[in-house]
């Protein structure tokens, strides 16, 4: 693995290569931990699920993304670190998201992840004109959770697998110098990383793809009621968790903690 500041042009010389490991933090505490293991991390507006317990991204703000990326960049040294353009924050038009664009980058975040394929190839490529990177998001984009009716696998029939080849297709001519594949069928996984030039990462996309990313608290069996099938749990946290927290309880209540060692005295 590299040992200098991973970039944009390093991710790009390992299409076809060696994989891409990448994995989202929201905290500068997991970001450090997470820095010199892996390739990339996201600061994705995930955290409007997982930190915030909402029941989908949409309600994150311009704001706590520029929050949470400026904590997550403190910790980064080695990983490169890509920042989620949260909902409104680039479909209602192009010199709003040139500027919410610039405001990531102005942060700390080395490139912005923005959804969508063809309806936003447009806007992709004036941003990336102006010196800003852009990691496409295709497939099952949770943005538009209503519009698919929830989160479902997308390209399972042959207009839809079309449809995602074409976003594909756009987002590279576009100028995006990375494409998340999320929830979609290995094969058309497999296509797309053969079609185009630029690294995939997968989510629900399977083991063809150039790399792989997945939520840190999914991984880490954080939240144990979230148990989708693409992914793997690398431990059980919540537990180790809970079992920690009862034992500090306990100690407090029948006064074994805090003990002498544990305390400061008066010094003459």
């Amino acid at each position: 693995m590299e040992t200098s500041k991973i970039t944009t042009q390093s991710l790009q010389k390992r299409k076809g290569a060696e994989k891409i490991v990448a994995v989202t933090a929201y905290d500068y505490t997991m970001a450090k931990l997470f820095d010199e293991l892996v390739d990339f991390i996201l600061v994705g507006d995930s955290l409007g699920m997982v930190i915030q317990g909402k029941p989908n991204t949409l309600s994150v703000s311009m704001d706590e993304m520029l929050y949470h990326t400026r904590c997550v960049v403190s910790a980064a040294r080695h990983a490169h670190v890509v920042a989620d353009m949260p909902f409104l924050s680039y479909q209602v038009g192009e010199e709003e998201a040139i500027r919410n664009a610039g405001r990531l980058l102005q942060v700390g975040a080395e490139a912005v992840k923005v959804e969508g394929g063809v309806a936003v190839a447009k806007t992709v490529a004036r941003i990336v004109d102006l010196g800003i990177p852009v990691m496409g998001h295709i497939g099952l984009t949770p943005q538009s959770v209503h519009a698919f009716g929830g989160y479902k696998v997308q390209g399972r029939t042959e207009k839809s697998r079309e449809s995602i080849l074409q976003d594909a297709l756009a987002l590279e001519d576009a100028g995006a110098y990375a494409l998340v594949l999320e929830g979609i069928p290995v094969e058309l996984a497999a296509e797309i990383t053969r079609r185009v030039k630029i690294p995939t990462i997968g989510i629900g996309a399977g083991s063809s793809c150039d790399g792989q990313i997945l939520v840190n608290q999914d991984l880490l069996g954080l939240n144990p009621s979230f148990s989708p099938r693409f992914v793997k749990k690398y431990a059980d946290l919540a537990d180790t968790i809970r079992k920690a927290i009862t034992e500090y309880a306990s100690d407090v209540r029948k006064e074994a903690f805090p003990g002498p060692e544990h305390s400061f005295h008066v010094t003459h």
